[in-house]
Order: structure tokens, then C-alpha cells, then sequence
């Protein structure tokens, strides 16, 4: 044990030649807690060696083409309303027939994913594969707070 019980009861103390053992066990304990909760961390689950690019970045069109999907679903091609019917004529003159434009995509955050697909068709069927998708950069920014009434 680390202390004895005096047998003794002089003024001169005997000497204790027995190591505590007790702090260096509570550090043991403390230490393996700390690894079995680093560990987990340390791992990957999927190995992904990922492949470099050596593409260089795209140039910006001196001016944009820009398709606005509404929160009504009504479509702008820059500033003008364009009807669905109309958008392949429409992209046609503005873009003086070159399928290689690329157009920039935005939508209304409350415009569902089916409603977005249709007009990606839409382009995709009019000849312009070159679609870019347009978003706002949040960084470090919060997210917005859910409106009443909004499912989380």
C-alpha cells in the first residue's frame, strides 16, 4: 500500500520505500481515454485517390448569358421575360446560333428540383450543353434562419 499505518508513535517517522502507484495509474487512464476517442478520427472510411487537373481555369464572357427561373416558374433570358415555348428561338438570336455558348443558370431557392430539371431539358434539347449554375458564395457567412411555416 502507499501508507502505512504507524506502528510507532515516536517523533521519528519510518520511512515509506513503497512507489503511489495511484496518480500514474489515473494518467493511464486518462491517456487511453484520449486515444480511444482520437482514433476514430484519425481514419478514413473510403480511400479516394482523386486525379489532378491541369485544365486552366475558363475565361468569363465579356457579357454573361444569364437564364432566371422564377419563384412563379416564369423564365428570364438576362432582363426580358421569355416564355418556355419561345426559350430555343430566343437563345437562337441571342446567341447568334452558337450552341457553344455557355449559359448561366440561376434559380429561386423555392423552386423544386423537378421544375429546375425541366428547364435544364429544355436547354439540353435546344442544343446548349454548356450550362453553368449559378449560386450565392456563403462563406463564413450563417445560414438562414427557416421561415414559419417551412419544413427544416
Amino acid at each position: 500500500m502507499a501508507g502505512g499505518i504507524r506502528e510507532n508513535h515516536g517523533d521519528d517517522l519510518a520511512e515509506n520505500h513503497e512507489i503511489n502507484v495511484t496518480p500514474f495509474i489515473d494518467v493511464m487512464l486518462v491517456l487511453l481515454i484520449i486515444f480511444m476517442v482520437a482514433a476514430p478520427l484519425a481514419t478514413v472510411d473510403v480511400n479516394v485517390d482523386l486525379p489532378a487537373s491541369t485544365a486552366k481555369p475558363a475565361q468569363r464572357p465579356e457579357q454573361p448569358l444569364y437564364l432566371t427561373v422564377k419563384e412563379d416558374l416564369s423564365l428570364n433570358l438576362g432582363n426580358d421575360p421569355v416564355a418556355r415555348e419561345q426559350l430555343a428561338q430566343t437563345l437562337e438570336s441571342q446567341t447568334q446560333g452558337n450552341k457553344e455558348t455557355r449559359i448561366f443558370l440561376r434559380a429561386d431557392k423555392a423552386v423544386d428540383y423537378g421544375h429546375f430539371m425541366e428547364v435544364m431539358n429544355l436547354l439540353r434539347d435546344a442544343g446548349y450543353l454548356k450550362i453553368a449554375l449559378v449560386g450565392l458564395e456563403t462563406v463564413g457567412a450563417q445560414p438562414a434562419a427557416p421561415q414559419p411555416g417551412s419544413q427544416p
